[in-house]
């Protein structure tokens, strides 16, 4: 088949052209190889703005959540320091109350704690102990498992956990070791990778333009790296976690179990109307990879225009790093460009397969 993917390369650009966002670096691979990978737009409108790259660096956001919270989880869970079925409040000790004694950790993976999708707490705190006491003194917005709403305050607790051992940076440093050495991925990007990072939003909060600086308001707050948000990183990066992923669902040995990131991308079933496995989304017809992705597909899509899926029956990966909220997340042109390119890429598959 062609490597070059011209349905797909046709839709970045019309979207470049269109200003859904001005940079974009699209990647496509297997578990055994990166299959194509293309830039597109420059890092900002600027008409004199650098062009984008193959290694341009892009604020991750919530993709932090499926490269970083859920496989540092994933790695405690299997070395016995935590319980998928355990009471939060082992973990938090002011996580109390009637309604909320029966969350889990489970549950805080699955977006069906109760807990709300959002709150703008940096308005009124900074760093942990702050947020911690302000997300437990968050009323409940539904009864536990009774349904799912996507929540960062939940994978702020994820993260608080991972704390209580060590740094979370410290701790993805680790992470990347073990799953083959990956570079231009991590929390707190270096000053040498500022001119080739896209910028985000123009801030009003902090009133200034983002670049290697974490957009998500919140993680600021809590110093740059958080469970729901902080890592930056390529294409081909994000590109290499996926390639591990695969390879250990094909049976290699990899920083996790086969049997662990198995529970962890299969959909719970025991929520009603949820997509959601253990950290990530699962592959729903209305999902943002289109329409043409397996039924075993999972991924996860970032506030700043990022997303990864993964198709197991396939043996295929799609990344899309863009910088759609600069310079202001007003724009949302990025959900259906996603769902095109998506689906322009498994349309050339399965006609060169």
């Amino acid at each position: 088949m062609s490597s070059e993917f011209a349905g797909a390369r046709e839709v970045l650009e019309r979207a470049v052209a269109a200003r859904a966002f001005p940079a974009a670096v699209v990647e496509v691979g297997t578990a055994s190889r990166m299959l194509w990978r293309r830039p597109f737009g420059r890092l900002t409108f600027a008409e004199d703005a650098a062009a984008t790259t193959d290694d341009t660096i892009f604020d991750l956001a919530s993709l932090t959540k499926d490269l970083a919270t859920t496989p540092l989880d994933m790695r405690l869970l299997e070395r016995g320091g935590i319980g998928l079925d355990d009471p939060v409040g082992r973990y938090i000790g002011r996580w109390r109350g009637a309604e909320r004694d029966s969350v889990t950790v489970r549950d805080l993976l699955a977006h069906c704690s109760g807990l709300p999708a959002h709150r703008h707490f940096y308005r009124e705190h900074h760093g942990r102990e702050a947020f911690e006491i302000a997300i437990c003194d968050t009323a409940l917005d539904y009864p536990p498992r009774a349904k799912s709403i996507y929540s960062d305050l939940g994978f702020m607790l994820l993260g608080f956990m991972l704390e209580d051992i060590a740094p979370l940076p410290a701790q993805f440093d680790a992470l990347r070791v073990q799953m083959g050495g990956i570079q231009e991925l991590q929390f707190h990007p270096p000053s040498i990778w500022m001119k080739r990072t896209a910028p985000t939003q123009q801030s009003t909060v902090r009133d200034r333009l983002l670049v290697g600086e974490v957009d998500d308001d919140n993680t600021w707050a809590l110093g740059g790296a958080a469970g729901q948000a902080g890592l930056f990183g390529t294409a081909g990066a994000v590109g290499e976690c996926a390639r591990h992923i695969l390879q250990v669902l094909d049976g290699r040995v990899g920083a996790f179990r086969h049997d662990t990131l198995a529970h962890f991308i299969s959909k719970r079933d025991d929520v009603p109307g949820s997509s959601r496995a253990l950290g990530w989304d699962t592959m729903l017809p209305t999902s943002s990879c289109g329409t043409r992705l397996s039924p075993r597909a999972f991924g996860h899509t970032g506030f700043t225009g990022t997303s990864l899926w993964i198709d197991p029956e396939r043996e295929l990966y799609v990344v899309l790093l863009t910088n759609r909220v600069h310079p202001t997340p007003a724009n949302s042109a990025i959900k259906e460009v996603r769902r095109a390119v998506h689906d322009a890429i498994i349309e050339e598959w399965e006609e060169g397969a």
